[in-house]
C-alpha cells in the first residue's frame, strides 16, 4: 500500500497472464465438448470431391459450406441393409435456411443416432413439415403451427427467397441435447426437393422418396429404408453427404473403406475423428502462441515481484533490523516478505480468472450469433486449480530471495548504519 503503483503493475501483469491462459483453458473445452459431442459415432462420411475438413464441418457441426452434391446412385450401394461392414447410414440435403438457421433434409432416424427427442408436437408426415431443434424455436419463438419460406444458401435475402412455393410449418419441437440438432431445422429430403421444383419420386417401397435440386445445392434422401434398393435411381437425384456408421469400427476391412473410396471412385470419404485431431492441430498452433505469450506475461510479473520486494528489502532494511532486535525471528521476517508477493500473486490471479470467465460469457454471445453454439463463461474447470496453485507457486518463488534475504539480515551492521 505504501507504494501502490508498484503493487498495482504486478497486479496487472498476473491478471493479464493468468486470464489469458484461463480464457484458452475455458474455450478450449467448450469447443471440444462441441466436436466431441456432435461426433455422434459416425465413423465416415460420404460427399463430394473437395477438402475433407471442410465435409465434416458442414455435414456435422453445420459450420462451413458443403463441397457439393453427389448423386444417390452413386452411394446405392452403401445404403443396402445387408452391407458386410455398415450398420448404418444418414444421408443429409443442405443448402437452405431460415433466418441464419440452416433446414437439413435427411431421414427420422438422425435423431436417434443425436439422442434426441421430440418435446412436443410430432414428426414430419408430409412435405414441408418442419422438426425445429430448441435452439431455432428459442431464438425464433416459432410455435407448433408456424409457417416459413426458406431462403437460397445460408444468408436470408429477398432475392434468395423460395416464396413461390408451399412454406414450411412447424409440427414438431426437439429437446434441447447438446447437440448440432438443437441449432437445425429438420424435413424429409422431398421437401427439399420440392422447394426446388422437383416433385418427389416413388421407388416402390410405399414411401415418397424425393428428388434433389440443382447443383448448387446440397441435399438428402427422404428418411426411409430402400426395398428396392436395385431399381434405377434417375440422375438427378442428389445428396449432400452421407453419414456412416460402421458395425465393427475396427475390423480391418471398414479402415481400408476411406481409402477405397477416395482411390476408385468419384466420391469423397471423411473420417471425423481424423479431420477432427486435424483440427485441433491447427488450432493448437494458434494457441500454443498465446499461451507461450501468456507465460511470457506471468514471468515478467513476477520479476515485476520481485524487483518490487528487492528494492523494498532495501528500503526497509532498518525497520527490519529494529523487528529483529524487538524478538521477531527469520522466520517471521521471511513469512512477511513472502506473504507481500504472495497477496499480489492472489489478487492477479483471482482477477485474472474472473477476467476470463466475464469475457468468455460476453464474447459467448458473439459465437453464438456467427456459429449457433452455446458456449458459457459460467463453466469451471478442474485445470483452472492446477492453474491457480501454479500462478501461487510463481508469485512466491518470486518473493522467496527477498524473502531469505530480509531473514539473513544483518542487525549490527544496519542499525549501526542507521
Amino acid at each position: 500500500m505504501h507504494k501502490p503503483l508498484n503493487a498495482l503493475l504486478g497486479i496487472l501483469l498476473f491478471t493479464l497472464g493468468v486470464g489469458l491462459v484461463d480464457f484458452l483453458i475455458v474455450m478450449d473445452h467448450q469447443l471440444k465438448e462441441k466436436f466431441q459431442k456432435n461426433l455422434a459415432e459416425i465413423d465416415l462420411v460420404i460427399g463430394a470431391k473437395g477438402s475433407p475438413l471442410q465435409m465434416i464441418l458442414s455435414s456435422m457441426y453445420h459450420i462451413d459450406n458443403p463441397t457439393g452434391n453427389i448423386s444417390l446412385e452413386s452411394v446405392k450401394a452403401f445404403r443396402n441393409p445387408k452391407h458386410p461392414l455398415i450398420s448404418n447410414t444418414i444421408p443429409l440435403s443442405i443448402g437452405d435456411s431460415y433466418n441464419g438457421f440452416r433446414i437439413i433434409g435427411t431421414e427420422e432416424k438422425i435423431l436417434e443416432t443425436y439422442k434426441t427427442e421430440l418435446v412436443d408436437g410430432a414428426m414430419w408426415k408430409e412435405d414441408f413439415d418442419v422438426v425445429i431443434g430448441s435452439s431455432v424455436q428459442k431464438r425464433l419463438g416459432l410455435k407448433l403451427g408456424d409457417t416459413f419460406h426458406s431462403s437460397h444458401g445460408f444468408v436470408m435475402e429477398d432475392h434468395t427467397m423460395h416464396d413461390d412455393v408451399s412454406p414450411f410449418k412447424v409440427v414438431g419441437i426437439l429437446g434441447s441435447s447438446g447437440s448440432v440438432l438443437d441449432q437445425l431445422i429438420l424435413t424429409n429430403t422431398s421437401s427439399i426437393w420440392a422447394v426446388h421444383g422437383i416433385e418427389g419420386h416413388d421407388h416402390g417401397d410405399g414411401h415418397d422418396h424425393e428428388d434433389e435440386h440443382d447443383h448448387d445445392h446440397d441435399h438428402a434422401d427422404d428418411g426411409h429404408a430402400h426395398d428396392d434398393l436395385e431399381a434405377e435411381l434417375p440422375e438427378e437425384l442428389e445428396i449432400t453427404s452421407l453419414l456412416v456408421q460402421f458395425k465393427n469400427k475396427k475390423s480391418y476391412q471398414a479402415l481400408n473403406m476411406l481409402r477405397g473410396i477416395n482411390e476408385n471412385t468419384d466420391l469423397m470419404a471423411a473420417s471425423p475423428a481424423l479431420e477432427l485431431n486435424r483440427l485441433y492441430d491447427m488450432m493448437g498452433v494458434g494457441t500454443d502462441a498465446l499461451r507461450n505469450l501468456a507465460l511470457i506475461i506471468a514471468l515478467v510479473s513476477a520479476l515485476s515481484i520481485f524487483v518490487s520486494l528487492f528494492n523494498s528489502l532495501k528500503e526497509r532494511k532498518y525497520e527490519l533490523a529494529i523487528m529483529r532486535v524487538m524478538g521477531g525471528s527469520q522466520g517471521k521476517l521471511f513469512s512477511l516478505m513472502s506473504w507481500e508477493g504472495l497477496i499480489i500473486g492472489i489478487l492477479g490471479t483471482l482477477s485474472g480468472i474472473l477476467a476470463a470467465h466475464i469475457f468468455m460469457e460476453v464474447f459467448a454471445g458473439v459465437l453464438e450469433h456467427k456459429y449457433k453454439y452455446p458456449f458459457t463463461g459460467l463453466n469451471f474447470y478442474k485445470e483452472e486449480i492446477v492453474l491457480v496453485v501454479v500462478a501461487l507457486l510463481i508469485a512466491f518463488l518470486a518473493s522467496v530471495i527477498p524473502a531469505i534475504k530480509a531473514s539473513r539480515i544483518d542487525i549490527h551492521n544496519t542499525l549501526a548504519k542507521g
